[in-house]
């Protein structure tokens, strides 16, 4: 038996949207006070699942009073939770739209992002924004020397210093430069070569244990290494060119970071371990700190520097990418970095 039911005539004055206040564009609203989260710009608010069914069952009866009413509903049908229609114009002027994730709501802010000053950052942006990073552009940097002097400026070649920042390539250097430099002197002794007797321990048969013969086996005490290693050399082959983009990834990243310094020499007054201390206490954000000099180390310089842990000097010619990587800042005078273009622009021997 089927029943046909009788559409309700619909008439302007029927029903709870009689009753409704009237609002003018209730949407967009501006989003209640509410927590906010300090690692992005939305802001939470956590409400229990019946007055989130209120809320929805509230924003559906003010929109339907916008344009006609709902004359499906019974005249004395209530608002499910404990919303109440004396809430609505509180509704009205405080509901923002929302979205449902894992049992919270997410309430849409329109507020636009917020810049973080400068000076409340803890280290300062070394990168400017009008410049690209692997553009290989020459780069203009400052001259100076340990007390801070101005000594002119120095023209940084793009295809050494500005080159793009290859991780891959920087892992490939540091893996061969790391194997290479093993000295790979561990060595074990055969059972040819373990000193001790050579006699058969016990007869073939008859006593009941195991057949042996000879007890320098690997299986007895101070006895042989089975499959040990040997003297051998670790080193991996590894492309020119690619040792070579390295060295110039590793150059570039210390220079897009503002920590490659120019200076016109490393001249020390004296061989005392104090001016170092000095001059490099006077740096930015300088916690271990490698000096390239060009031709050989001067003594006092040397001497000055062989009791600080965090500080390093090496000649051009030992400039090397694992070095680089373990100091955090780069100083190298300009016979140095001379020295390092002329040597990245000669053409590899084949």
């Amino acid at each position: 038996m089927r029943l046909r039911l009788k559409p309700i005539p619909e008439t302007p004055s029927s029903g709870v949207a009689q009753s409704l206040p009237k609002v003018q564009n209730p949407l967009p609203l501006q989003p209640p006070p509410c927590r906010s989260s300090s690692s992005s710009s939305s802001s939470y608010l956590f409400i229990d699942s019946v007055r989130m069914r209120g809320l929805i069952r509230a924003a559906a009866l003010l929109r339907q009073s916008q344009s006609q009413p709902r004359t499906w509903l019974p005249k004395a049908a209530p608002i499910e939770g404990p919303l109440t229609l004396s809430l609505l114009p509180w509704i009205a002027k405080r509901l923002t739209p929302f979205s449902s994730y894992k049992g919270y709501s997410t309430l849409e802010t329109h507020e636009p992002p917020v810049l973080i000053p400068p000076e409340l950052l803890s280290t300062p942006s070394a990168l400017t924004p009008d410049r690209r990073i692997g553009e290989y552009e020459d780069l203009i940097a400052t001259v100076t020397n340990f007390r801070g002097e101005d000594r002119g400026f120095m023209v940084l070649a793009g295809d050494v210093f500005d080159v793009p920042i290859r991780t891959d390539i920087i892992h490939r250097v540091v893996k061969w430069q790391l194997a290479k430099r093993r000295q790979g002197t561990h060595s074990t002794k055969t059972i040819s070569e373990v000193s001790g007797t050579g006699r058969k321990p016990w007869r073939q048969k008859g006593t009941g244990r195991a057949r042996h013969g000879t007890l320098r086996g690997p299986q007895f005490r101070h006895g042989a290494a089975c499959h040990g290693p040997k003297p051998r050399s670790h080193a991996i082959k590894l492309q020119k060119k690619v040792r070579r983009l390295g060295l110039k990834v590793a150059l570039s990243a210390r220079t897009a970071e503002g920590k490659l310094l120019v200076f016109e020499d490393l001249e020390l007054p004296s061989h005392k371990t104090k001016n170092i201390v000095n001059y490099v206490s006077e740096m930015t954000d300088a916690k271990k700190v490698l000096l390239v000099d060009g031709g050989p180390l001067d003594d006092k310089l040397k001497l000055a520097t062989r009791n600080l842990h965090y500080v390093n000097v090496l000649p051009s010619i030992g400039l090397n990418v694992y070095s680089i990587l373990q100091h955090d800042t780069l100083v190298m005078t300009r016979d140095a970095v001379n020295r390092i273009v002329e040597r990245m622009h000669t053409p590899i021997n084949r």
